[in-house]
């Protein structure tokens, strides 16, 4: 186990903002696990356990301990015909595995290219892009509980998943620390193309019967030419929720804004585009200091170089504002926020 006091996270978040840990313990083995119980006595309310930093804004420092999970590793555990049950250490970059998968001949998972951060991450927003979300592959979680140092497996089902949503992001288990991720992917390709603009993208590359990889490959040309490269330009992807609201709600707002995307969900549901709600508030393109929305996405905040935490969440709150202002709607933050 590796540790390291007064550490810089200026590296670890892909806002690339400057904040500061008193302890970051790094750890890349099973015995880092036991190592670290007989050093920290874990505390939620002063210590944080950080993944790839690609879905979080550091507007402080930490004054507890700061753990990164680094370990890596993925083993098939159990196939049949057409499925396989795919298991995967926390540090996994995910982009990375989603290629992996693809090298071995499984799909499930690549609609989800290019999405940053490290797979342990994954379940706890639930991570969607393109029609797919985690929780149409996810088998199980597997945890170690900081205040035991127990091993525990969650299924599906008790993983509680909605939109952008698990129970990972609740306070009932703000002990867990993720350490690995079972998938339930396929052999045989079922594509996935209901999202608009894959279809596009496809025809645009000269294909109409796509392997998983095109797909992949799509995917990848759409989210590159649509979204900021974190690792040039500060930035968390994609910065608020789609709005979900009812049914009714939906259509009044429909005939308000006859131009207003609005996608029909279950019961009743219908999930609005924020991105749409923003550009209609003109702010995409726009700054607040050092801080600016995205000139090629409306939902993506960005760090123009010298950004702090706090410059950001004020251009958040007032982006905020001006939807509940004009619209009467209240959006939520994706990124986690301290």
């Amino acid at each position: 186990m590796k540790r390291f006091d007064n550490a810089s996270l200026k590296h670890l978040n892909s806002f690339a903002v400057e904040a500061h840990a008193r302890r970051l313990f790094v750890l890349e083995s099973e015995n880092d696990f036991q190592a670290l119980q007989a050093e920290l006595k874990f505390n939620p309310a002063t210590d944080l356990i950080l993944g790839g930093g690609s879905n979080i804004l550091l507007t402080k420092n930490i004054d507890g301990a700061v753990i990164l999970n680094r370990m890596t590793g993925k083993r098939i555990i159990e196939e049949s015909a057409d499925t396989v049950l795919l298991e995967v250490s926390a540090g996994e970059n995910w982009h990375d595995l989603v290629l992996w998968s693809l090298e071995q001949g499984l799909s499930g998972i690549e609609n989800l290219s290019l999405i940053p951060g490290c797979a342990g991450a994954a379940p706890m927003q639930n991570i969607g892009a393109y029609g797919v979300e985690l929780a149409d592959v996810l088998d199980s979680v597997r945890v170690l509980d900081m205040t035991d140092g127990n091993s525990i497996d969650v299924n599906h089902s008790q993983c509680q998943f909605g939109y952008r949503h698990s129970r990972f992001k609740t306070v009932a288990a703000r002990y867990d620390l993720i350490t690995h991720i079972r998938l339930r992917l396929h052999r045989n390709f079922i594509p996935r193309l209901t999202y608009a603009g894959i279809d596009k993208e496809l025809d645009s590359m000269g294909i109409d019967k796509p392997t998983a990889k095109q797909v992949s490959d799509a995917v990848i040309r759409i989210r590159r030419r649509k979204l900021p490269d974190p690792s040039v330009t500060g930035n968390a992807g994609s910065f608020f929720k789609n709005p979900v609201v009812s049914g009714s709600r939906a259509r009044l707002l429909k005939n308000e804004f006859a131009k207003l995307p609005v996608y029909p969900m279950n019961n009743d549901t219908a999930k609005l585009s924020a991105a749409w709600l923003i550009e209609q508030c003109g702010w995409k393109g726009q700054a607040m200091g050092n801080a600016a929305v995205s000139d090629q996405h409306a939902l993506v905040l960005i760090n123009t170089g010298k950004a702090t935490g706090r410059e950001i969440l004020d251009l958040a709150d007032a982006i905020g504002e001006s939807i509940k202002r004009r619209f009467d709607i209240q959006l939520q933050t994706e990124p986690q926020i301290l």
